[in-house]
């Protein structure tokens, strides 16, 4: 199944062929819409002057360079200079951890709590980005290990619209929106 998280062909492109994009899109999805952090690794793959993003590359990168192309019109994201940072530390750690492989993360792991806990451990991956990033291997990459569903809690579930995990194509993007504002109301009534 190709991916359509970006709803745009060259970005989701990017994203079906190179496991480090995936990873650095669920990164920068937080506080600006969902499309434009899943199309943003193809802009900074395109700033960088290649056709896949490279964690040792990223991680020698020069932190001030780095943060001025996150800030080039249109930049990359909200919060250019700190998302900046997050993908660089990501980047090393991978560099560290993995040998610079992202699917080292998720080829060997024996369940999906042990995904989880790899997940939890990078550099801006808490619980629920882990859960739903563990979601997203599961139904759209084929990386199912022993107990990924329950791993990814609700997320995980058949037939559900919560996530990024859940998102095909326009009309499921739409879907996952109505429920994220649904618990936006939700909470803030609670409250």
């Amino acid at each position: 199944m190709s991916l359509s998280l970006a709803q745009d062909a060259d970005a989701d492109a990017l994203l079906d062929r190179d496991p480090l994009a995936l990873l650095v899109g669920m990164l920068l999805d937080q506080q600006i819409p969902m499309e434009r952090a899943f199309a943003a690794p193809a802009e900074l793959a395109r700033r960088l002057g290649c056709h896949a993003l490279d964690a040792r590359q990223i991680a020698g990168f020069d932190p001030d360079e780095l943060v001025e192309l996150f800030s080039r019109p249109p930049a990359l994201h909200r919060f250019p200079k700190s998302m900046a940072g997050r993908v660089q530390a990501l980047a090393a750690a991978l560099v560290d951890r993995y040998d610079g492989d992202v699917t080292a993360v998720w080829a060997d792991a024996g369940t999906g709590r042990e995904l989880l806990r790899r997940l939890g451990e990078l550099p801006g991956f808490g619980k629920q980005k882990a859960q739903i990033f563990v979601a997203l291997l599961g139904k759209q990459r084929g990386v199912t290990p022993e107990g990924w569903r329950e791993a990814a809690g609700g997320y995980g579930e058949v037939g559900v619209h919560r996530s990024v995990a859940d998102v095909v194509d326009g009309d499921s993007l739409s879907r996952v929106r109505q429920y994220k504002q649904q618990m936006k109301v939700a909470a803030k009534a609670a409250t």
